[in-house]
């Protein structure tokens, strides 16, 4: 299954590879030539960073690429009223202690927490609606029990 991503992430990753692919070749191609114009390249040690990181530049870009391409965008209307899905924003009871939390998201916002949908939590959460409880399984083997309070979906 394709890791699904919000539209405002798919944006995002786009922009930083037009990025990468404009700004960031026509910054190494103008240190390439700068190092060029030192002279011998066999000893040029300005010359041998600058394509070192023109490689990793193209590594970076081929990675977004083969990501972007591996994604299924959410959109709008994927989303049902007050079930968690990916881009979620959602408040959680934990033990009494209350969660704000964006799901599968990274959050602008610094009182939400950015939750993988990977994560134990995310995985437990995804579909669920509030007043729903679900358990979750901590990396030390205990089990928690959460439940959610409230779900709407971020625009974020």
């Amino acid at each position: 299954m394709a890791r699904q991503i919000t539209r405002k992430e798919y944006d995002k990753l786009q922009k930083e590879l037009a990025y990468l692919k404009k700004e960031g070749r026509d910054e190494i191609k103008e240190r390439l030539q700068e190092a060029r114009a030192h002279g011998d390249l066999s000893e040029n040690a300005e010359y041998d960073e600058a394509r070192n990181d023109q490689a990793k530049l193209e590594e970076n870009i081929a990675q977004l690429e083969k990501e972007l391409d591996s994604v299924e965008v959410i959109s709008d209307e994927d989303f049902k009223k007050g079930v968690v899905h990916i881009g979620s924003q959602v408040e959680i009871d934990d033990n009494g202690s209350i969660i704000k939390c964006l799901i599968g998201s990274s959050s602008e916002d610094p009182e939400l927490i950015s939750v993988s949908d990977d994560s134990p939590v995310g995985k437990a959460i995804m579909g669920k609606k509030a007043g729903q409880k679900f358990e979750v399984e901590l990396p030390s083997g205990e089990k928690v029990t959460m439940k959610v309070l409230s779900t709407k979906y971020s625009h974020n």
